[in-house]
């Protein structure tokens, strides 16, 4: 049986491969497209007090909050944008 976690990130599933596969994508950005290391803190926050967050993904658009907070050009995609 799968443990639904609400408002987790992938990073705070322990032992979860899925999450290193995705630190590894993001290692593999250009840092003209990666955001700054703060930027991305924050980012996460904002997403782990989101109602959307369900296993790591974003329940709006099915991405990896992670990847998708690491990338500069991307944006939140709920209605009130919170990043």
């Amino acid at each position: 049986m799968s443990v639904i976690c609400r408002r987790c990130l992938l990073e705070d599933m322990q032992g979860d491969e899925l999450y290193r596969s995705v630190q590894e994508r993001i290692s593999l950005l250009d840092e003209s497209v990666r955001t700054d290391k703060r930027t991305y803190a924050e980012r996460l926050e904002k997403c782990r007090s989101c109602d959307e967050l369900t296993n790591g993904m974003c329940a709006l658009c099915g991405c990896f909050a992670e990847l998708r907070a690491a990338k500069k050009d991307m944006h939140c995609p709920g209605k009130q944008k919170l990043w």
